[in-house]
């Protein structure tokens, strides 16, 4: 019975709260909200204390570099059924390749979500330092994770470099965000890429391999936290044997290219204003006021001789003044120009998985 007790218990503290929580997120969209915020963030810390503990654990048995996979795996497992949200993968054996740069694009908090479900083993993390701070800090720091200080260049560079040589000597994987910051609309799309991720690449002479997560505008933004089915596609590895420096930016707009088709192929269609069809704008009907015709006014016939026919004015070369109307007409067929214009930024924010060799 004792045994019993030691079991029951504490599944009855824990499934008092999600009881009610649940109770709340059905009552309105903004208690689901605020409802699924609190599971996904209490999920998130209780898994991340239970990771020092794996950390500990595994780092005194010689597993350092699987820290990162079990507790990933761990949070995905529980955090995927309690929030209701799946993860499809597709192209999972690109990850196989090892060492690579995997790029991905950065929406929000929730990306945690598809790393833990695509995180490989042999993993090492590298984030930028204001993570340490946060509920996944202990663990990180326990798995051996790597933070960048962003706001000190010469730092943050001195960690890519040194994590370049970690990359060839280990043969561990490196994931970062090229976008530099967290970027999520209704619309897919992609911010301009910094090039550090492949500045790292052609020097360490590694692959890059793409890893597109689709818009999840639909299930999670600021007031909306819903369920349902993620799609992350890997891409194949794109090779930097041969290139140099001189090569990153072309290999950037390559890599962007990519991401951005893949991006917007797998996402769920958005339908806004500007994507409806003309047959579907609503049509827009102007009332003018009606206008009063004025009286006729009677024509006064006007002699004149044979020997005095009016002359028509004309310019000295003898080509005829064009009339009034002739000018108005050509006046209303004159038509408008529209110029484009957009704007472009040049920070890495990142996360790093790697896969040692078999």
């Amino acid at each position: 019975m004792s045994f019993l007790a030691l079991l029951i218990k504490p599944l009855a503290y824990i499934s008092v709260p999600v009881i009610v929580l649940r109770t709340i997120a059905s009552a309105s969209p903004v208690g689901r909200y605020y409802a699924q915020l609190t599971i996904y963030l209490g999920t998130l810390a209780v898994v991340s204390t239970w990771g020092v503990f794996v950390a500990v654990g595994m780092t005194l048995v010689g597993r350092r570099h699987d820290v990162n996979y079990v507790v990933a795996r761990s949070f995905y497992a529980i955090a995927s059924r309690v929030l209701d949200i799946r993860v499809e993968v597709e192209g999972e054996e690109h990850l196989q390749t090892c060492p690579v740069v995997m790029v991905g694009n950065h929406q929000s908090m929730l990306d945690i979500l598809y790393l833990g479900r695509m995180f490989p083993r042999k993993a090492s993390i590298m984030a930028k330092k204001e993570l340490q701070w946060s509920p996944l800090g202990p663990w990180m720091f326990m798995s051996g994770a790597v933070f960048v200080d962003r706001g000190n260049s010469a730092r943050a560079h001195g960690s890519l470099a040194a994590a370049g040589d970690e990359m060839k000597a280990k043969g561990i994987s490196l994931m970062m965000y090229p976008e530099g910051t967290r970027h999520c609309q209704e619309v897919p799309s992609l911010l301009p890429f910094k090039k550090g991720a492949f500045h790292l690449a052609v020097e360490a002479g590694i692959p890059v391999i793409p890893v597109v997560c689709e818009n999840y505008w639909r299930i999670y933004r600021k007031g909306v936290f819903g369920s349902g089915t993620i799609r992350v596609r890997v891409l194949p590895p794109i090779s930097t044997a041969g290139l140099s420096a001189s090569d990153v930016p072309e290999l950037t707009t390559l890599v962007r290219d990519q991401m951005l088709a893949a991006l917007r192929e797998i996402s769920v269609r958005v339908t806004s204003e500007e994507d409806m069809k003309p047959a579907e704008q609503p049509e827009t009907q102007v009332e003018l006021p009606p206008v009063e015709e004025p009286d006729p006014i009677p024509a006064t016939p006007v002699e004149v001789g044979s020997d005095e026919v009016p002359d028509v004015p004309s310019d000295e070369d003898g080509s005829e003044t064009p009339s009034v109307d002739t000018s108005l007409s050509r006046s209303l067929r004159q038509e408008g120009s529209a110029s484009e214009y957009g704007t472009e930024t040049d920070d890495e924010g990142m996360v790093v998985v790697g896969r040692q060799h078999h």
